[in-house]
């Protein structure tokens, strides 16, 4: 079945990245993006596949690593969700983050970090996949860390310059403050639903939610701002907009 692909989408991007950090620094300066742009490219293919599966299978699946997680009543898959919406998602990840990869190689040119900076946005393609393809909201919530981790590791990336030689490490610094404050309304979010509904897959909690919860409920309104909350701070909207402007500090 064309869905049983759907790890390598994780799996190029992370190869890419552990081939650069081993060996990155000891090639000369385009193998280094040459390999993440093709690990890219490579993810892109995959959801390329996964899309024409869709078209004899328009339900999707669910691709089911493993148990991640189990406390009590609480348990968590590795479990992956593939469907319209996700492959849509995968296919803008890749296939956008394979031309910026293109770009970047050139960008870059003569940049003494050059390997460190792809790197990171191999790390970046994968927690962006591991984000849109997740089938729960806690595995969702690693992929969504990790895009806050490359977010404050891209825009601090010349840590040292900028006035009085901090000034990019202190607009890294503030990105990742902003956006723990939305990472708090989206645990919060998080923690609600299991406790109304006692479970985090995405399946169960829009069933359950429907036999739970009347329109308008308080605890429906709450646990939808404090997903907005987390969206905002993601998206630099009013008002975690404050790190937006500063994130120009990294490369652009």
């Amino acid at each position: 079945m064309m869905f049983a692909l759907v790890p390598l989408l994780l799996i190029f991007p992370l190869a890419g990245l552990l081939l650069n950090l081993l060996t990155g620094r000891r090639w000369r300066e385009p193998a280094a993006g040459v390999v993440a742009t093709v690990a890219t490219g490579l993810a892109f293919g995959v959801a390329v596949l996964l899309l024409v599966g869709l078209r004899s299978e328009p339900a999707g699946a669910i691709i089911t690593l493993g148990r991640w997680l189990q406390v009590g009543t609480l348990d968590i898959p590795i479990a992956f969700q593939v469907d319209t919406l996700s492959v849509t998602m995968a296919l803008v990840v890749t296939g956008v983050g394979t031309l910026i990869h293109i770009y970047a190689i050139g960008y870059m040119q003569g940049d003494p970090d050059f390997s460190r900076f792809f790197i990171y946005l191999n790390l970046f393609i994968a927690a962006m996949l591991l984000l849109v393809l997740a089938d729960n909201f806690l595995l969702l919530f690693v992929g969504w860390e990790g895009v806050g981790l490359c977010s404050y590791l891209l825009i601090s990336f010349w840590f040292d310059r900028g006035e009085g030689g901090t000034a990019n490490a202190s607009a890294g610094r503030k990105a990742f403050i902003a956006n723990r404050v939305g990472d708090f309304g989206l645990i919060m979010a998080m923690i609600l639903l299991f406790w109304q509904l006692g479970t985090l897959s995405f399946r169960e909690v829009f069933a359950r939610a429907e036999a739970t919860f009347s329109v308008g409920e308080p605890m429906v309104v709450a646990i939808t701002l404090l997903l907005l909350l987390g969206v905002t701070g993601k998206s630099a909207q009013i008002p975690l907009f404050i790190w937006l402007p500063d994130a120009m500090a990294g490369p652009t």
